[in-house]
């Protein structure tokens, strides 16, 4: 199966409720690559790498967590990149 790379900004209650943690442990156990980080507007920006069916799970996992809300998302397909692992910035 092919992998894609996306930079994703999830808009909602999405800092200080875990978000972060949760995307790095999701993405870690799924073997997705990337990072993610808040942004001084109060989103969190994420890039994100793997078959698109695990990016799927990921962000299905996210948005069940319980203090995380994420109204909406802005995706954009990028390049893959060579890396190991996810990391919080």
């Amino acid at each position: 199966m092919s992998e894609v790379r996306q930079h994703i900004v999830f808009h909602g209650r999405v800092q200080g409720v875990g978000f972060r943690y949760t995307a790095k442990y999701l993405a870690q156990s799924l073997e997705l690559t990337g990072w993610v980080k808040n942004e001084w507007d109060g989103t969190v920006t994420m890039e994100i790498q793997g078959r698109e069916a695990l990016i799927h799970k990921l962000l299905k996992g996210l948005n069940n967590g319980h203090f995380i809300s994420i109204e909406w998302m802005d995706t954009i397909e990028l390049p893959l990149e060579e890396e190991r692992g996810f990391y919080v910035k």
